[in-house]
């Protein structure tokens, strides 16, 4: 079994189609995928030349990642599978705001302690949650955003990458030869980029 690591901000909606073809590569190819929290707030502090309606929504992600991480400092790092579910299914499938009420949804529905919410509006875990970003982040570098993977690469070496942009999340056999198409490259010594212009929104169906 190939232990794969993805780092994660509950609002990004890339990274949430992402992490739905990671948990159907887990059905055709032997992986498991562990979830970490980044944040975009973090990556993108004193950027003053972002648009202010970026900011006002860097503004408002504080609250889900401190949330995720004082989650994760109380029951381990296995809780973050459920609990990003059910902060995603909110914010991207039912396209809430993630405020106090859908925090302590998420949380009271995965079976947490629902006080967590009070993370949200805490600098408590601040110093927690940046150390889980810098880890996710240090290998890939700081000009990319979520979602980020480190996963075994075809030689065995560690290997990480920013990405797959995709979307639908790829069902089946599609989503694990995308995996094995993926590993191929981000694999490759030497090799740091493949894009294209995205024309269509985030589709989560």
């Amino acid at each position: 079994m190939t232990v794969v690591d993805m780092w994660f901000d509950p609002r990004c909606p890339w990274a949430w189609i992402t992490s739905r073809w990671l948990l159907e590569v887990e059905r055709v190819r032997p992986v498991r995928v562990r979830f970490h929290v980044m944040s975009l707030s973090v990556l993108n502090e004193g950027r003053d030349e972002l648009p202010e309606r970026y900011k006002e929504g860097l503004a408002k992600g504080w609250g889900p990642v401190r949330v995720a991480i004082a989650a994760e400092q109380k029951y381990g790092t296995e809780v973050l599978r459920d609990l990003y579910t059910a902060l995603g299914t909110r914010a991207h499938l039912e396209q809430r705001e993630l405020d106090r009420a859908a925090l302590t949804g998420a949380l009271t529905e995965v079976g947490l302690d629902p006080t967590l919410a009070q993370a949200a509006d805490s600098t408590e875990y601040d110093e927690a949650l940046r150390a889980s970003h810098q880890a996710g982040m240090a290998p890939v570098g700081m000009d990319v955003g979520t979602p980020v993977i480190h996963a075994p690469g075809p030689d065995g070496r560690q290997i990480a990458f920013f990405g797959p942009v995709v979307t639908p999340a790829p069902k089946g056999e599609a989503a694990g030869r995308l995996w094995d198409g993926v590993l191929l490259v981000a694999g490759t010594e030497g090799f740091y980029e493949i894009k294209r212009t995205r024309d269509v929104g985030p589709v989560f169906t």
